[in-house]
């Protein structure tokens, strides 16, 4: 089974680049073709699109930041509730 020239995995486009080719697509461009010319495979292309259709790059950078600040409050509550259970085993306590 012979695979697409694909990039490696775990490649990051910038959401300009993103938002740019789901316009190409949207402006009669076949996906293989667009595909093909972006060096991603057909399934990549549609996760983009399920995520950034119908976005302006001004909302994809919004996007973007709430994402980062949500990771970070994630792991700010994950380390807290760690303390919190390392508090509850501590020797000494009533």
């Amino acid at each position: 089974m012979k695979r697409g020239p694909w990039p490696q995995w775990g490649r990051v486009w910038p959401d300009q680049q993103i938002i740019g080719m789901i316009r190409e697509q949207e402006a009669g461009l076949p996906t293989s073709e667009l595909c093909r010319k972006h060096g991603l495979s057909p399934a990549t292309f549609y996760k983009l699109k399920a995520k950034y259709g119908g976005v302006e790059l001004s909302d994809a950078k919004r996007l973007k930041q709430l994402e980062d600040k949500n990771a970070k409050l994630k792991r700010l509550l994950a380390g807290a509730m760690l303390d919190n259970v390392v508090l509850k085993d501590l020797p000494g306590k009533p």
